[in-house]
């Protein structure tokens, strides 16, 4: 493109800039995002956690504790799972002998749901004594001023669940490589969407609401139908007129050991959930990988440009890891960023095709509109 004699623009540097623009909204955001400050509130509903449980590794037991040793006047928690012999059990059964005044229940429940975890979900909320739910994955940790974080905002007029972000943590290489990914990739597109005003999704690693709210959009039973049952809460709880708000605290859940093929499998799994929930969010996105861009920009040339976007993704990356985040990971494999960015491209381009994904060591099939099909044979 040329406009005028001595002003030309080549088209390799066209996305690499359009790259480091969107960098540059993912420092912004990730700024003012570090900024926000935990609401201090006397109001204190008890709270039901309801936690739906699958299996044990190292660090569940502690995981499990940091709940209940919450700075919290009154809340259950609410175990919930799909076999009566989940190696849960042993945890939780440790953990009502350390705390025998907490209340703590333990349910189970039988489901054929293509995706069990949601409607164990929907039965422990149906069990629960109050009215403020607190949902979390089996491995979140949390902070001891978690549940007074959340309450203050659930609290507020309009307010209809309440999410956060999260960083996770890794014992091998290839899961590192995923928690890097979360850090300086996901967390940042998140903050950005929630800059530009896009709020009607929630995270998994925490859903806090009502059970008004619940009942209001049908409760929680049909979303056991899709993969992405966070997005679909907070999707359902935005079109019935409720904001979906992020809570100032961060979570921090557990990916072990996992190996390459473990990696790839969960990577391709949650972009093909985003595909078909989110297609024009999710081909779009293509152009906020700044990595792939630069290199092309070097590749044609274009030293300015590659520069620039390459610049802007290490400070992106190290505001939301880092600053918002507060992720020793990040520090640690800062300089893998680059190899991320292009797993994480490979992963892109694979996800563009096909419907196939795996999860508890099940083949199942995601349909256009996000649901979860079983295979036919």
């Amino acid at each position: 493109m040329r406009r005028g004699p001595s002003l030309s623009v080549r088209p390799a540097a066209v996305p690499a800039f359009a790259a480091a623009a969107y960098q540059l909204l993912a420092v912004i955001a990730a700024l003012g995002w570090r900024r926000r400050r935990p609401k201090v509130t006397s109001a204190t509903p008890p709270i039901s956690l309801l936690k739906p449980m699958y299996g044990r590794d190292e660090h569940l037991y502690r995981a499990l504790r940091s709940h209940a040793g919450q700075d919290y006047p009154k809340f259950e928690i609410l175990f919930g799972v799909a076999r009566a012999d989940d190696p849960a059990l042993q945890e939780i059964a440790r953990l009502r002998a350390e705390f025998p005044a907490l209340s703590v229940r333990l349910i189970e429940v039988q489901t054929d749901a293509v995706n069990p975890k949601a409607a164990v979900v929907a039965r422990l909320a149906k069990e629960a004594r109050y009215s403020l739910l607190v949902i979390n994955d089996d491995d979140i940790e949390v902070e001891r001023n978690y549940f007074r974080t959340i309450a203050a905002l659930l609290t507020n007029p309009g307010t209809g669940l309440v999410t956060c972000l999260y960083r996770a943590r890794a014992e091998s290489w290839a899961a590192r490589m995923e928690a890097l990914g979360i850090a300086t990739d996901f967390a940042p597109s998140v903050m950005v969407a929630r800059l530009l005003g896009v709020a009607e999704f929630a995270l998994g690693a925490t859903m806090a609401v009502r059970a008004d709210t619940l009942h209001a959009i049908g409760g929680l039973e049909p979303i056991a139908q899709y993969l992405a049952d966070d997005y679909e809460l907070g999707r359902r709880i935005t079109a019935a007129g409720f904001r979906v708000e992020f809570a100032p605290v961060v979570v921090e859940t557990g990916l072990g050991g996992a190996s390459l093929k473990q990696v790839w499998q969960h990577q391709l799994r949650w972009s093909r959930t985003i595909r078909v929930s989110r297609p024009g969010g999710y081909y779009g996105s293509v152009i906020t990988n700044a990595t792939i861009w630069a290199l092309v920009a070097f590749a044609a040339g274009e030293w300015q440009a590659g520069l620039t976007a390459a610049a802007l993704r290490f400070t992106a990356a190290w505001c939301a890891g880092n600053l918002v985040l507060s992720d020793r990971e990040v520090r640690r494999s800062f300089w893998l960023i680059p190899f991320r960015d292009l797993f994480g491209f490979a992963v892109w381009v694979t996800a563009c095709f096909g419907n196939t994904v795996y999860w508890r060591g099940r083949k199942l099939y995601l349909a256009r509109n996000g649901r979860l099909t079983m295979p036919s044979s």
